[in-house]
């Protein structure tokens, strides 16, 4: 009897091994030998599930999302707004090693899909949904949830360059969040 492969296991078992090589070398360094390697597999097995390096790389932005949604999911339900649009914006910011890793991969996709259409749809539609999201939660606040969105990626990116520390960057967030939210 034929082995069962769960397919998208193994999907993402290359897509978190490209975050890896992405997150240490860059995505311009990233190849499909260079993945294999990271997940222990052929080079073949990853060409199997991903025929280009971009059908890879927009599939671990997915990964990426994935992994936010769950962790929020995981969480207890904020019962407030501000406590639900805090929750979601602490996620996006390099507080840990997992958060790290997805911003350093973030701030690599964003680099990337400067030069990649195909890659910029994926990232613009996400944007765009978190956008919507938060705008909800902040009363239909479009500008401010922009604004927010923004500060955080600038925040990440001063963590990330150790300018500020996590618990600085969180003192900033939740400062902008009272002045946004009272």
């Amino acid at each position: 009897m034929p082995k069962k492969v769960d397919h998208h296991a193994r999907r993402t078992l290359l897509s978190d091994a490209l975050m890896r090589v992405a997150a240490r070398r860059g995505l311009e360094d990233v190849s499909l030998r260079h993945v294999a390697a990271e997940a222990g597999v052929t080079a073949g097995m990853v060409q199997h599930y991903f025929r280009t390096k971009d059908e890879m790389m927009v599939f671990a932005l997915g990964a990426v999302r994935e992994r936010v949604e769950r962790r929020l999911a995981d969480g207890p339900e904020p019962e407030d707004s501000r406590r639900r649009v805090e929750a979601l914006l602490v996620q996006l910011l390099p507080l840990d090693e997992e958060r790290t890793l997805e911003a350093h991969v973030s701030l690599a996709f964003q680099a990337y899909a400067a030069v990649k259409p195909d890659i910029a749809v994926e990232l613009r539609a996400d944007t765009a949904r978190m956008r919507a999201g938060l705008a909800v939660w902040l009363g239909d606040a479009p500008l401010h949830a922009t604004g927010l969105l923004a500060l955080v990626e600038g925040l990440s990116l001063q963590v990330l360059g150790q300018h500020l520390s996590g618990d600085e960057a969180l003192a900033v967030l939740r400062s902008q969040l009272d002045l946004v939210l009272g």
